[in-house]
């Protein structure tokens, strides 16, 4: 199954930092955005791993899983992200 996120990513003192605005608690990090991004990927696919898990405890014993799927909405937004030390 293909999800896409978005990836809010920042760079600071050589580092580069991003987080998931969908997936609260997830960030990642790394010394070149393309670490950082598959970092993200990975805290991304924990936390959705564990709330999957998290959501199935309780269910009753004879009830059946199954998968479904939505087609893809995309939405491309230009958001406006100030300078480095600007406001606003």
């Amino acid at each position: 199954m293909h999800n896409e996120f978005t990836a809010v990513v920042e760079q600071d003192e050589g580092w580069f930092i991003a987080y998931c605005p969908e997936v609260p608690g997830a960030n990642g990090q790394g010394r070149t955005k393309e670490e950082c991004l598959k970092s993200l990927s990975a805290a991304i696919a924990l936390i959705l791993e564990d709330r999957r898990e998290d959501a199935l405890r309780g269910a009753p014993d004879d009830a059946t899983r199954d998968s479904c799927a939505r087609p893809c909405l995309r939405l491309d937004l230009a958001l406006p992200f100030p300078e480095r030390g600007q406001r606003g």
